[in-house]
């Protein structure tokens, strides 16, 4: 392990993983952030959040919605198949409370979710408003509350471990006071907040938002900050239409419906290089939503699933070159194959050398004798 920091960066020092040749930073020069969210992460855990209380399901009612309310637990079965990570292996995060809402949202707005006539608008289900409030607090918003703890918590992993990833989240059409399109809780907005809070190394933040759709809730949340610079490659042609969030833009591509691979691969690369030209974080948040699929009824984008794999790889890749901690969030996608896409490309992520977790890797799970004699020690 080498004694102190590289120049380009006070907050890591690195180590080289001799199997992949990875380098996985670690936190050096600053202590770990301290927060009820930032819960402690044993060195045998990947720095990815998961729990299965992010999936939702209710009366088959989240059926009304094209979104794909399981896929969260599909992706983790998958990676779990493939021998990539187990249930020890993964971090599991806090809910995040109202007091934890209320560093981002408003009262009032927190209060109107008390009204499943508002969930439901929210939520795109017009049924959800016919049902009690304890049960769409239960059944649908606990899940967003879990998942919005999942993004705070892979920020602070990313800045620990130099990268971090939930499996869920990315509510990128969720502002301070209202909420819109499947999003209740603007976690995003959430986790760099909490970031800028309880991580001094953290001054400037980058948001890269490569789902189809506008990410006009962080944009609004962050319109006059000049700590935060915004990446954002969307469909023109769909939902939100938000035109005022686009002053927040500082990095605009707008693309035509059913673009494909070649031409969007292409953007994505050359105005990320910009963008890092331009403006030098200290953390990116990646909002990897995987609606660009072909097919996707909403997105209206032509991306193979080969093209969402090289497309991660790149943002990946100009993060770990200019040792930038990132942290991935999945948001939308509303294809059953999304899940399938997303565990893919995590795993190639993992082959290219671009996450790595040594201790996690050689990690296995004790058997009953293991634990009765380990007990003994």
């Amino acid at each position: 392990m080498a004694d102190s920091a590289s120049k380009q960066s006070d907050k890591f020092q690195t180590t080289n993983d001799d199997s992949t040749g990875v380098s996985a930073a670690i936190s050096t020069k600053v202590s770990k952030p301290t927060h009820r969210l930032y819960v402690d992460v044993k060195p045998t855990q990947w720095p990815i959040v998961y729990t299965p209380e992010y999936n939702i399901g209710f009366l088959g009612l989240e059926r009304l919605h094209p979104f794909d309310s399981g896929k969260w637990g599909r992706v983790v079965n998958i990676l779990k198949e493939k021998n990539m990570v187990q249930d020890d292996t993964l971090v599991k995060p806090i809910e995040a409370s109202e007091e934890d809402l209320l560093v981002v949202h408003s009262k009032k707005y927190i209060d109107s979710l008390k009204w499943s006539i508002n969930v439901a608008g929210i939520a795109e289900v017009p049924p959800v408003a016919l049902l009690p409030n304890f049960i769409v607090q239960r059944k649908l918003l606990r899940p967003f509350r879990y998942q919005t703890g999942g993004t705070i918590l892979a920020s602070k992993l990313a800045m620990e471990r130099g990268w971090g990833i939930n499996i869920g989240g990315g509510f990128h059409h969720c502002s301070s006071d209202r909420g819109g399109g499947f999003c209740a809780y603007a976690d995003i907005t959430l986790a760099v907040k909490f970031l800028f809070s309880h991580c001094p190394n953290v001054k400037r933040a980058m948001i890269v938002d490569l789902d189809a759709h506008q990410g006009n809730g962080h944009e609004r949340d962050f319109m006059d900050d000049d700590r935060v610079y915004i990446m954002d490659v969307y469909n023109r042609g769909i939902y939100p239409h938000d035109g005022y969030a686009k002053k927040a833009i500082k990095k605009k591509v707008e693309l035509q419906s059913f673009t494909e691979d070649e031409d969007y691969l292409k953007l994505v690369a050359d105005n990320l290089t910009e963008a890092l030209s331009e403006f030098t974080p200290d953390v990116i948040v990646y909002n990897a939503g995987t609606d660009i699929l072909e097919g996707d009824p909403l997105g209206h984008l032509n991306i193979s699933a080969k093209g969402i794999l090289k497309r991660d790889e790149i943002v990946f890749e100009h993060a770990i070159k200019r040792k930038i901690p990132i942290v991935m969030v999945t948001s939308g996608g509303y294809q059953r194959s999304t899940g399938q896409i997303i565990a893919d490309s995590i795993l190639n992520l993992k082959e290219r050398g671009l996450i790595s977790c040594a201790e996690a890797e050689s990690y296995k799970k004790p058997g009953l004798l293991g634990k009765f004699f380990s007990s003994k020690v």
